[in-house]
């Protein structure tokens, strides 16, 4: 575990959020304890608002996955307004500011890429934030994760991949960057095969590196799980694609080279589908429950919910051991949905960690066990004040 020069293992908690202008909110601040915090109010009331503004502080379009033009609070029918949210950070080695936003002015495309701070200063891109603040969620719209298609799957396994590797998404970004420059040029015909040959350079280079953390991070994953906290089950998990095949098969300098190659070889396929045929775009995240072995996709509704919890719930275990510290977790109406005996051990799962989890849910009663030991705000009407001050 990676410790500060006095030895303190590393502790990372939101001391305050603000946001402006964002969804439902004109202005609002939070000021927060390290511990957790829990959020209750009636549906629409702006519970999930402010775990979506905490999940734009990590790399990526939040736990809504929403256009940035849909983000900012609404004045009649007037443009898309620029809005931010801002959060001032513990961290062992003192406060830390990070922001975000869509800003005001500039061109078109400026205004359509989020904007990231950092104590002040602009960040070049958003894996920035990875760096900085480990962020993990569970919401409703999760509950079709292993049902679905492949590309929330991968989203999820990245976010977990970020904690225990924040370069991740920066290898990330590349190669989408360049995956998209490829598939502009393809398509424009006649395009220069020596820039073609450099951005397939690219996109070998970190695609394979980011299968190989994939692959690396679902089998630390997979023995945390097994570790975990019972009863919620042990998952195996394990990153799956073409890219991931020719891993198993040799050494990684080999796949880079197949991916080359493969690339090279598709280009008149790919100029007239669009995107790529092969990469690590197209792999897949794959799960099965420990005990029976069973595929995620095959188990109930609520070993499905239960995997999806174990899996975050070790994902933080292990970027406490290689990080030194544990995510923000931040649970949707996780809790009104397990039986007690599940919600009891979710509550001490995260208080073992040593955790600042964001709790939301519409009934209070839920969450009786946590007075005393959780930060109670009530939300309604895009407001969100303390309870028991």
């Amino acid at each position: 575990m990676r410790e500060t020069e006095t030895g303190a293992r590393q502790r990372v908690s939101v001391a305050r959020l603000t946001l402006t202008d964002f969804r439902c909110y004109r202005h609002q601040r939070l000021e927060t304890g390290p511990e957790p915090v829990v959020l209750t109010g009636s549906n629409g009331a702006g519970k999930t608002t402010l775990l979506e503004a905490l999940s734009l502080l990590s790399p990526g379009r939040g736990l809504r996955r929403a256009r940035l033009d849909e983000m900012g609070r609404r004045h009649g029918d007037g443009p898309a307004p620029v809005w931010a949210v801002a959060a001032r950070l513990r961290t062992a080695n003192g406060m830390v500011d990070v922001g975000t936003g869509r800003v005001a002015g500039g061109s078109a495309s400026a205004r359509d890429r989020r904007q990231v701070r950092i104590d002040g200063q602009p960040a070049k891109t958003q894996a920035a934030l990875a760096g900085v603040l480990g962020i993990a969620w569970v919401t409703p719209e999760m509950d079709r994760l292993f049902l679905d298609g492949t590309s929330a799957r991968r989203r999820f396994l990245d976010r977990l991949v970020f904690g225990v590797d924040p370069t991740h998404a920066g290898r990330i970004g590349a190669y989408e960057r360049a995956l998209r420059q490829r598939a502009r040029l393809l398509r424009q015909g006649a395009a220069d095969p020596v820039w073609l040959a450099a951005l397939e350079d690219t996109m070998a280079t970190n695609g394979v590196a980011v299968s190989a953390a994939r692959r690396e991070v679902t089998a630390r994953l997979s023995r945390a799980s097994a570790e975990g906290a019972s009863p919620f089950p042990g998952a195996v998990l394990e990153a799956r694609g073409m890219v991931e095949q020719w891993l198993d098969e040799g050494p990684a300098l080999s796949a880079e080279d197949r991916l080359r190659v493969a690339l090279d070889g598709s280009r008149r396929a790919d100029a007239e589908a669009g995107g790529a045929a092969f990469g690590p775009h197209k792999s897949d995240l794959r799960v099965r429950h420990m005990a029976s072995g069973r595929s995620a996709a095959a188990c109930s509704t609520g070993e499905q919910k239960a995997l999806l919890i174990a899996i975050v719930l070790a994902g933080a275990r292990v970027q406490m051991a290689e990080q030194g510290s544990v995510p923000v977790l931040l649970l949707d109406e996780v809790a009104a949905h397990l039986d007690a005996r599940h919600r009891a051990a979710l509550f001490e799962a995260v208080a073992a960690l040593d955790a600042q989890a964001w709790y939301a849910g519409t009934d209070i009663g839920v969450f009786e066990p946590l007075k005393g030991r959780a930060q109670f705000f009530a939300v309604e009407d895009g407001a969100a004040t303390p309870l028991w001050e």
